[in-house]
């Protein structure tokens, strides 16, 4: 069954809403890319009028923006410390949005969306 991003049959108090007919093609949704750590890895994924969006499947390093000195460091992903989406994400060292990943740099948190972005910006954590 396809994942749907349509609004739900029920309320959150259970009321049932009126019912709109079958699923659209435009409520269609993908499983989460997960991005973990390892050699690189990309998938390219067709959206709506044509457009492409490249999902980082498997990544090392992580663009690093130092913010005294105002340039970007590519820097080695060694763990993920912190992840606020999930704290099983963090066992299984999954990246997302948000996350406190352990570089050979220092602590950095990521600012870009993996997922959808194709690549890892982050900033120090001082």
């Amino acid at each position: 069954m396809a994942i749907s991003q349509a609004r739900p049959r029920r309320s959150s108090t259970g009321h049932r809403y009126k019912w709109l007919g079958p699923k659209k093609i435009r409520e269609l949704g993908r499983e989460p890319s997960l991005t973990a750590i390892g050699e690189k890895k990309m998938q390219c994924v067709r959206g709506r009028g044509n457009n492409t969006k490249y999902r980082l499947l498997v990544a090392e390093t992580v663009n690093l923006l130092d913010k005294k000195t105002k340039k970007f460091i590519k820097a080695k992903i060694k763990t993920v410390v912190d992840n606020p989406a999930n704290r099983n994400y963090v066992r299984r060292n999954i990246m997302t949005k948000g996350a406190i990943v352990e570089t050979d740099k220092g602590k950095v948190r990521i600012t870009s969306r993996p997922g959808q972005d194709g690549t890892i910006n982050a900033v120090l954590v001082e």
